[in-house]
């Protein structure tokens, strides 16, 4: 296939994600998005295999046969509240990609790596004095740079990713991790790794310095996700999907690809977007999320002691409750996921809008643990989008609400966010259910949310608490409707 054939494939690989961003902004049109992405990394991949300076096509053949049987048994496998641990691992792996890609790119133009890269170049020289012309010096010097920020990239998002999926999956504890001086140590690696930067530069064969940068960069891609607390975690999420993508952007430089350039800018850039929607929807700083909380030192204040006395309720008492509404708002949260209670929560939904009841679901814009977790749970359920809104569409509405049925939602919903100011979620804005005629929050026990502060919103005269598996006590509502 000739290089002019692969320059169009890659051209058109480019669009269709640009389509496929486009289409995946929209509930409506995500499915088309989806098909998009596929096709466009599908004719990326044949151009790729297919382009006359490519050899080893029998190993390429072997890793996307492997690579994707292994893809196709997680996506399988794995359920939906495991999605954000899954994406978590997955940014992982892009940067851990740029990483080798990186050292493999160094070590291809070790010793020789200046005569190497102007023969690369077209620059080749019988003469070894004659090599280093001012063009191939420059091109030299700035292909050493690409590698250094490379692996530096692909280092901090490994490390962070590892970080985020523990944190998500459980097994590293989900508050913000307060090192004393924690961000004097971030502004020593930077340092540390500007001057490591001039020294490789000055020594092309610098492989230790690579090695230490390296070990430093994981070093502080871990701190700085680990300095975040569990509330901001969605965020954190979204923003090492976009540190993913210019990792893929750096490996695209290092091995002139112009098509991982443009995907890596694309998925980097939609991703920092994304986390700066989510930043000011949850009122944090965007500069303090990815700084490891820099300026957001927040402490809580005994807000995980009980604030008085709950009062429960049945499931048979709920469904009254609902028969007697005009209107009903639904927030659903992470506990909804983990039960599964999304399909039931569909049939009730059904139910009462056959008797004429209005009814819609509040979704907060980290509700869940991944953005637009909840949206893809309601519309695997068959929700309809129209009655599925945002939290700033529907806030002022609560007030004039029947009963608002909490789902499985914990931080989300808490009044602490706005009343106190020693709150880790202090500042965040909420879904303000307690301003609805009666609120009944269907949760397991008492326990904290993930952010780890108490919920007063359990303790108002308006509230009552409905404990079990969210989706068996959904079932019995429905059962009683």
């Amino acid at each position: 296939m000739s290089q002019g054939i692969i320059t169009a494939a890659y051209l058109v690989a480019a669009v269709l994600f640009i389509f496929s961003l486009a289409g995946l902004s929209k509930q409506e049109t995500a499915k088309q998005g989806n098909i998009s992405g596929i096709a466009g990394m599908s004719i990326a991949l044949l151009a790729t295999i297919l382009a006359p300076d490519t050899s080893g096509i029998e190993w390429i053949l072997l890793a996307m046969v492997l690579g994707g049987a292994i893809g196709i048994h997680l996506a399988r496998k794995v359920e939906m509240t495991e999605m954000p641990e899954l994406v978590a691992i997955l940014h992982s792996f892009v940067g851990l990609a740029a990483v080798l890609v990186g050292f493999n790119s160094f070590i291809d133009l070790h010793p020789q790596s200046a005569i190497d890269l102007a023969s690369n170049l077209g620059m080749a020289s019988t003469s070894t004095k004659d090599v280093l012309t001012a063009e191939t010096d420059v091109a030299y010097y700035i292909h050493l740079v690409e590698v250094f920020i490379g692996i530096f990239i692909g280092a901090v998002t490994f490390s962070g990713s590892i970080v985020a999926f523990g944190k998500l999956r459980g097994v590293i504890n989900s508050k913000a991790l307060m090192l004393p001086h924690r961000h004097k140590l971030n502004l020593l690696v930077l340092i540390a790794s500007a001057i490591m930067l001039a020294m490789f530069i000055g020594d092309s064969t610098g492989l230790t310095v690579l090695l230490v940068m390296t070990i430093l960069a994981c070093a502080f891609g871990w701190h700085l996700v680990a300095s975040i607390g569990g509330a901001d975690m969605p965020v954190v999420v979204s923003m090492l999907n976009s540190y993913s993508g210019w990792a893929a952007a750096a490996a695209g430089f290092m091995l002139s690809n112009d098509l991982l350039i443009i995907v890596g800018a694309l998925v980097g850039s939609s991703g920092a977007i994304l986390s700066y929607i989510m930043c000011k929807a949850m009122n944090r700083s965007f500069i303090s999320v990815i700084a490891g909380g820099f300026g957001n030192d927040v402490q809580s204040s005994g807000s995980t002691e009980t604030q008085g006395e709950h009062r429960e309720i049945n499931a048979e008492d709920v469904a009254d409750m609902l028969k007697d509404s005009t209107s009903v708002i639904i927030t659903p949260g992470y506990g909804m996921a983990v039960a599964q209670a999304q399909y039931p929560v569909a049939e009730i939904t059904q139910q009462l809008r056959n008797k004429g009841i209005n009814v819609r679901f509040g979704i907060h814009p980290v509700a869940g643990r991944l953005p637009g977790h909840m949206n893809v749970l309601l519309a695997e359920a068959k929700v309809p989008y129209d009655i599925v809104l945002e939290m700033d569409e529907l806030n002022d509405d609560f007030g004039d609400t029947d009963t608002v049925l909490v789902i499985g939602a914990n931080d989300t919903v808490n009044p602490a966010a706005l009343d106190d100011p020693n709150s880790p979620i202090a500042g965040m804005p909420v879904l303000e259910v307690w301003n609805a005629r009666n609120v009944i929050v269907f949760k397991r026990s008492m326990n904290t949310g993930y952010a780890g502060v108490q919920n007063p919103l359990f303790f108002k005269d308006n509230t009552q608490m409905l404990f079990g598996d969210a989706k068996a006590s959904v079932e019995n509502i429905l059962k009683a409707l």
